[in-house]
């Protein structure tokens, strides 16, 4: 039978039942189910997940407790050529562009009007640095070592003094380069720690046959060539050079320098050997060099490369080994 407006007022029951059905499965009072299962079903099954998950847990940490066997807090379980890290190091930069903003960015952009913008790459220096200051850090004190003398051993670390820095790259004298009107900034290299690695520098005439294969600078070639006729102990390092990638590049660079936290007087163009090996000892801080850009071409983006020189450091462009890549832009 139809209304006036052509609908139906027939009773179809299949609804109510279907609603029905379900409060029924919800709970069936004639057999005292729950959700299609009696009490004792339910505590059943409860029980057999809390054993289940009981045994998954107690066998994971079974083998976590086995693993964890095989390490050494000291040390690690591969070193050098065995490890993934492999026993040729890479290069760091400091200060490095907000990662946050963009992750692959290796730009240091300086404004030399806009004193604010510049502030962050001074401020990353002083986080880099701050760890130096730490107060507070346990364990054996670092000794005193020198080119000739002392160097690092298997448990104590070379003393590195921040506060012996030449000026030049100094935070009291111009917030290492990046104050405002200054465009002459410092960057940091160090090399990647690698437990365990020992440079193995240039010291021999045969030696610098093989570093000019490779493409050492003129310059330095000729410094290492009066050290090795002398038998100067600073052989024993690792050697730093800083350039420009293309011919253009090599053009707007510049004039650089090169100052090590150990020569406060006088520059210096590399991190001293005694510094390693890195065995986790304690109070370790990782060596580095500033370079300084006194004179980069304004306006034009600068591609740099640096490299670190020793017989045991192969560069590698590709993978960034033994050589780190940045640009410099100045306005």
């Amino acid at each position: 039978m139809a209304d006036g407006k052509g609908k139906s007022n027939h009773y179809s029951p299949g609804k109510q039942q279907n609603e029905a059905g379900f409060g029924k499965f919800i709970w069936n009072g004639s057999t005292g189910e729950f959700l299609g299962r009696t009490a004792g079903s339910w505590f059943k099954i409860t029980v057999f997940y809390i054993f289940f998950f009981a045994g998954l847990a107690a066998f994971f940490g079974l083998m976590l407790f086995i693993f964890l066997l095989t390490l050494n807090p000291a040390y690690p379980k591969w070193i050098g050529t065995n490890g993934l890290i492999g026993g040729n190091p890479g290069i760091g930069f400091r200060p490095m562009p907000d990662q946050d903003k963009n992750v692959e960015s290796t730009l240091i952009w300086i404004n030399r009007n806009a004193e604010t913008k510049n502030s962050y790459w001074a401020e990353e220096l002083n986080k880099f640095f701050h760890k130096f200051y730490n107060k507070t850090e346990q364990g054996r004190a670092p000794r005193n070592c020198a080119y000739g003398g002392d160097s690092s051993t298997d448990t104590q670390a070379c003393f590195l003094d921040i506060t012996n820095m030449n000026r030049q790259c100094s935070k009291e004298l111009s917030n290492y380069g990046y104050e405002e009107g200054e465009g002459i900034p410092c960057v940091l290299i160090k090399l990647n720690k690698i437990y365990g690695w020992v440079p193995e520098p240039y010291n021999t005439t045969e030696d610098l046959i093989v570093a000019e294969d490779h493409g050492m600078p003129k310059e330095l070639l000729g410094r290492l060539k009066d050290l090795v006729a002398k038998n100067d102990p600073m052989l024993n390092t690792i050697w730093v050079t800083c350039e420009g990638e293309n011919p253009a590049d090599r053009e707007n660079i510049g004039p650089v320098e090169y100052f090590a936290p150990h020569n406060k007087d006088e520059q210096f163009q590399g991190i001293p050997g005694y510094y390693f090996p890195y065995m986790k000892q304690d109070r370790y801080k990782a060596p580095f060099v500033f370079v300084k850009f006194t004179k980069p071409q304004n306006n034009v983006l600068i591609q740099i490369e640096c490299k670190a020189w020793a017989k045991n450091i192969k560069p590698d462009r590709q993978y960034r080994l033994g050589s780190v890549h940045f640009e410099l832009m100045i306005d």
